[in-house]
């Protein structure tokens, strides 16, 4: 299986690295959301700023946020990138070898973690332009670029088992809407968790994005040692996500 595996995942990467448009894509939105989301609290007070946020500016702790919702959106595009193999022809072609289905989803999955990963220094050098300074806590960055990993595969597998049995382009797009909105909002990549009300409070609480996002804020904008608990609960997360899509995916995943 792992050379299966590796093959599969290369061509992932290598779809990535040769297509100007999939770049365009995933790099696009994050930055968009930083130049103008991101300004758009700069006429707070910085004394508001640093009782409620810890920073002295929005978009410092918001960046760390927008990392953790560009991976989660990363995983979207494995789902979509499975319809388009079915709808032509590829995913037979892989099928009628004894490739195993789980390497088809993990090479996905994979891929779609190492798309996340590269958006996370175009992220953070569009920051430090706009003025961000980041203090880093070697041991909380090295954490938060497994939580990265784990989660990038973690959501992959989520989107991918809810989609896996259809060929319709427009299907994991539609899926996937009712899934990143509320988990983006639900959690504290854009705004702390002290002003949500009480039953919000609850939901950001189980939230994985949460503890993807406070990873990163020890990591990069508070420098603070890292969260081993936080760490925990998205591997658990993840290695849920992933073993529930692995089953589903031998199931149901076909190549019509």
């Amino acid at each position: 299986m792992i050379a299966q595996l590796y093959a599969l995942y290369k061509r992932e990467v290598l779809k990535l690295f040769r297509s100007r448009y999939m770049w365009l894509m995933i790099i696009a939105q994050p930055v968009m959301w930083i130049i103008f989301f991101g300004n758009s609290l700069a006429g707070l007070p910085s004394a508001f700023l640093t009782q409620f946020l810890g920073v002295g500016s929005y978009l410092s702790y918001m960046l760390p946020g927008m990392v953790s919702i560009t991976v989660m959106t990363t995983g979207m595009f494995s789902s979509m990138s499975l319809v388009f193999d079915r709808r032509m022809g590829y995913l037979k072609r892989v099928l009628a070898t004894p490739t195993p289905k789980a390497a088809v989803f993990l090479a996905k999955a994979l891929g779609a973690a190492t798309r996340g990963l590269l958006t996370v220094p175009v992220i953070l050098a569009v920051g430090a332009l706009l003025g961000v300074h980041y203090s880093i806590n070697p041991a909380s960055l090295l954490l938060w670029v497994a939580a990265l990993v784990a989660a990038g595969v973690g959501f992959a597998g989520l989107f991918t088992a809810l989609t896996v049995n259809t060929s319709d382009f427009h299907a994991p797009g539609v899926v996937n809407n009712f899934i990143t909105m509320p988990l983006m909002f639900t959690s504290t990549a854009l705004f702390p968790r002290q002003f949500f009300p009480e039953w919000l409070r609850a939901i950001s609480a189980v939230n994985p994005l949460t503890y993807l996002t406070e990873l990163g804020r020890d990591a990069v904008t508070y420098g603070t040692p890292p969260d081993a608990t936080a760490f925990i609960y998205l591997a658990a997360f993840s290695a849920a996500a992933t073993a529930a899509a692995l089953v589903i995916v031998e199931r149901l995943l076909t190549a019509d």
